[in-house]
This record gives structure tokens, sequence and C-alpha cells, in this order.
């Protein structure tokens, strides 16, 4: 018997057991005047009673009815995001603003995570994954404690997997560095097609990633030029 919360998708209920949240799909958090309109005029047409912006640069509905949901879907006419724990997917690709406004960005954050929203967004997992995407190394996309992270370096992006910020945290796994654009979707589907041969159903990647050890999980993803690659970065920063 499924809990009622899971009867209805892309809604959650809410702590009064009667009403429910929404979150329109919102990459990288980028959102245009047109959709903020339609959103504002939801909220006050049907009195949602609170709009949050969430730590995944999303923004919620809260408060809605149950007999108001399709409605406002259809008048938001924006995709619908994942809110749900169990939905085993992409759920969100958060992404500081990188060379397109920070002074201390080195790559283009935005674009890459709106790339990355792009080619992943449809994927079946075993769990649900987050993805932090920074423009430099001051992480402030919370790279290292995604399940996917990516910090900019003005030799090319490092790529983080495992790392979780809920209730056991996790300081991510750096698999490879100075990677190009091309270079990152690539090792990244690697990455998640391998997860989801062998994770387990509702295993997030933090755990995936302690139980396999990043040893085996590179020697399965990387290939010989790109462990070479990494033998030599490793060098590099002992010297």
């Amino acid at each position: 018997m499924p809990m009622i919360e899971d009867i209805i998708p892309n809604a959650i209920l809410q702590r009064d057991k009667k009403t429910y949240a929404i979150v329109p799909k919102i990459p990288v958090g980028i959102i245009t005047p047109e959709e903020l309109d339609k959103i504002s005029a939801v909220a006050k047409k049907y009195s949602i009673p609170a709009i949050k912006i969430t730590s995944g640069q999303r923004i919620a509905l809260v408060g809605i009815e149950e007999e108001d949901l399709e409605d406002i879907w259809q008048e938001l006419d924006m995709p619908k995001g994942h809110v749900k724990p169990t939905d085993r997917n992409l759920h969100y690709v958060q992404a500081c603003p990188g060379i397109a406004a920070c002074k201390y960005g080195v790559q283009d954050a935005i674009g890459m995570g709106q790339e990355m929203d792009k080619v992943f967004r449809d994927i079946s997992l075993p769990a649900k994954i987050k993805v932090g995407i920074s423009g430099c190394s001051f992480s402030c996309g919370e790279s290292m404690v995604r399940d996917i992270g990516l910090l900019g370096k003005k030799s090319g992006w490092s790529l983080v997997i495992g790392g979780n910020a809920a209730r056991r945290p996790r300081i991510g796994d750096i698999v490879a560095e100075r990677l190009s654009k091309e270079q990152v979707i690539s090792l990244t589907l690697r990455f998640l097609n391998y997860y989801s041969l062998h994770g387990k159903v509702r295993e997030r990647t933090a755990r995936f990633c302690e139980r396999l050890g990043l040893e085996r999980i590179q020697h399965a993803i990387l290939s010989d030029d790109e462990r070479m690659h990494n033998l030599i970065l490793k060098e590099e920063h002992h010297d």
C-alpha cells in the first residue's frame, strides 16, 4: 500500500496532512521574469500561503489544496520538479554564477549546470542525486557535499562524487581533475551507469562510494589514459 504522499506525483504532503507543496523545475536557479509572473499569479489566485526559495535554488509553493494542484500546474506551464525522497533520479542542479557574473569565477558554472541538467534529467538511478557546480575553488555551489560535484579551476574541472550533506554527512571524493566540459559529461555518465549497475535501491552515492571505495570506482570508470593522467597529477601535488 503506497504512502499517501506517493499517490500524487510531483507534490509532497505537508505536516497538516491536508495541503501540498510543489516545486517547479528551475535548473541552476535561472528563472525568467515571465516565469516569476506566473508564480506570482497562481500564488495570488489560489491564496498559496508560502513561497519558499529552497537550498537547491528552486522555488517551493507551499500550502496548496489537493483539488488545486492540477490547475496550478497547468497555469504555471513549467516543468515539474522532483520533490519526493523516493524519486530515484536527478533532483536538481545548483550552480554559482561562475564567470557569468562573479569576479572569482574561472569556469562557466551556469552553462555547465544547464548542460548537466539537460543530459541527466531523465536518467533512472538507484536513489536520488543532487548536483553542485562551483566556478572556482570557493565552492559556493556546495560541490563537495553533493552526489556529483564540479569545482572550476583555471586548468579545467575537478569531478567530485559521493558527497552528502544529510544525516550522515560525507565530503566527496575527487575522481578526476583538469577536465574539459566534454570530459565531465562523459565521465559523469560513466559513473552514473556504474552506480546504476552496482548501487542498491535507495543507496545514495555517499554510501555507495564508501562501500566500494574510490580506487575500485576509478578503475571501473577511468580509461588507461585518464588513470595515467591522475597519477601524474598526484605526483605534481606531492612535489
